[in-house]
């Protein structure tokens, strides 16, 4: 049954998720409201892509409940963006025909959209090109204008600036932004702390539960950092320590 409209976000309710013996997941609480911009933080293997594909519906947890615009996962797909680590596209497809597929997918209308989006990632120059041609780090920018186009209430970003310049990544994370201050719900990891300080709030993720979470502000105000890399540093101690 869909949840109250005030409701509507992103929420993982005590998520877990094994991999026969490895528990990727170990009972994670995390909410994003509507209007936030959440930043998901911690190293390669921590849990934060298991964590993106169980909310977007591509995975399903061993335990645990999560809601997404007040609905299963899943179960709004057409308002619901995804950029993956992975990339998604269709390499003998040009750059424009992948972003009119993905948009046909979601019912969303190109006229106006494509420009934006394309205009965003630098490549309306480019439009005409196969993928299958570009580098990688330019298949990433298809990635996010495939994410974008369908103006998405909840944005899942996983790794969304990985090959991209500095100049390209604040025009990214402005847009994200953006996306916020419209009302939609934005999730995104990465594994460079220092880029997560942009973000409302931050979660410390680690071995597949969160650390920590809080405006950037706060977690290193709690750590008595000067740095999001030595305050993560700090609560990873302090785990360690007590376990």
């Amino acid at each position: 049954m869909a949840e109250p409209e005030a409701s509507r976000g992103i929420r993982a309710l005590g998520l877990v998720k094994r991999f026969a013996d490895v528990r990727a997941l170990d009972g994670l609480d995390l909410s994003v409201a509507r209007g936030e911009l959440y930043g998901l933080v911690g190293p390669n293997g921590s849990g934060k892509t298991t964590l993106i594909r169980i909310l977007t519906g591509l995975d399903e947890p061993t335990r645990g409940r999560a809601r997404v615009l007040g609905a299963p996962p899943g179960a709004r797909a057409a308002r619901v963006g995804y950029m993956p680590q992975e990339e998604a596209l269709y390499p003998d497809l040009s750059v424009m025909e992948n972003l009119a597929f993905f948009a046909g997918l979601y019912g969303a209308p190109m006229r106006g959209r494509a420009r934006a989006v394309l205009g965003l990632v630098r490549l309306w120059k480019e439009r005409h090109r196969l993928v299958g041609e570009l580098s990688g780090g330019t298949r990433r920018r298809v990635s996010l204008a495939v994410a974008l186009v369908h103006e998405p209430q909840a944005l899942f970003l996983d790794e969304p600036t990985v090959g991209v310049d500095p100049l390209l990544r604040n025009e990214f994370w402005r847009s994200f932004r953006e996306r916020a201050q419209a009302g939609a719900s934005l999730l995104i990891s990465t594994h460079h702390l220092e880029e997560a300080r942009r973000c409302d709030r931050v979660g410390l993720l680690w071995r597949g539960r969160l650390l920590r979470e809080g405006a950037p502000s706060d977690l290193l105000r709690e750590a008595g950092a000067e740095s999001l890399e030595d305050a993560f540093l700090h609560f990873v101690g302090r785990e360690e320590a007590e376990a």
